[in-house]
């Protein structure tokens, strides 16, 4: 399945769970860095109104889907791809990285949802080395010089995967400059996951999220952020949709 956004062409290449942990493991063990973007109908609705945005997401290593909406527009295009939120691959790769050793890094959220965060994944995740926490200011630029010298931290501790609760477009934006400043580290981008794992944040019900209504979940427990945020997301829906059916009858 792939985007087109100005002059970027954006690929889920990890269509599968199985293809993203094979990918991430080979990764590990070689010790080579990755910038992992969870694509969801929000990114979409940006990279439509950002050249920049659509620079950044395109620079991203591997690209999975976050949302029923990419879902089904896969399906649409026929290219069908597993549903991947951000917020359900956490512990399943802290369970990979202690499989192989590897040292994990918390950045983004706050000081103590990163501790709650940190305390639930080594809870749950035998083996699980958690080196370094980091809890940006509330002004972090991801091109500033804070950035950078998380970025020179990481580095320094040896981390080789590094989760970012940062939010879009700062997360993937931190990411792709990562792929620069620290070759070595892996990124994975997971919006609120850390909050939820913390229970500073409170995730829709496991029926809401399989019946794909976790996006009904969060506009009730935030509408003066969310509805806004929807609104500009469905939007930009019947032009995608348009362009998924051109792309499964003519390979556009």
């Amino acid at each position: 399945m792939q985007f087109r956004f100005f002059d970027q062409t954006i690929r889920i290449n990890m269509p599968t769970r199985a293809a993203l942990t094979a990918e991430v493991r080979q990764r590990l063990r070689a010790g080579e860095g990755f910038a992992l973007a969870t694509v969801n109908l929000d990114h979409l609705a940006k990279m439509t109104a950002s050249a920049g945005f659509a620079r950044v997401y395109g620079a991203q290593d591997l690209v999975v889907a976050d949302g029923w909406p990419v879902v089904a527009l896969s399906r649409l295009a026929g290219r069908q791809v597993d549903l991947m939120p951000g917020s359900d691959l956490v512990v399943p790769l802290c369970r990979l990285a202690a499989e192989e050793g590897a040292r994990v890094a918390l950045v983004g959220s706050t000081d103590q949802a990163l501790r709650d965060a940190a305390g639930v994944l080594q809870g749950t995740v035998s083996g699980l080395n958690i080196v370094l926490t980091v809890a940006p200011s509330g002004v972090f630029d991801p091109d500033g010089e804070e950035a950078a010298g998380i970025l020179r931290a990481l580095g320094d501790a040896g981390v080789q995967l590094c989760f970012l609760a940062l939010g879009a477009p700062k997360q993937e934006s931190f990411a792709a400059r990562g792929r620069v400043l620290a070759p070595a580290v892996g990124f994975a981008s997971i919006g609120a996951g850390l909050d939820f794992l913390g229970g500073h944040q409170v995730r829709a019900p496991r029926l809401m999220r399989r019946l794909g209504l976790e996006w009904l979940w969060r506009m009730l427990s935030s509408p003066a952020r969310m509805v806004p945020r929807y609104a500009r997301s469905a939007a930009v829906l019947p032009v995608q949709a348009v362009r998924a059916l051109r792309l499964r009858w003519f390979g556009e």
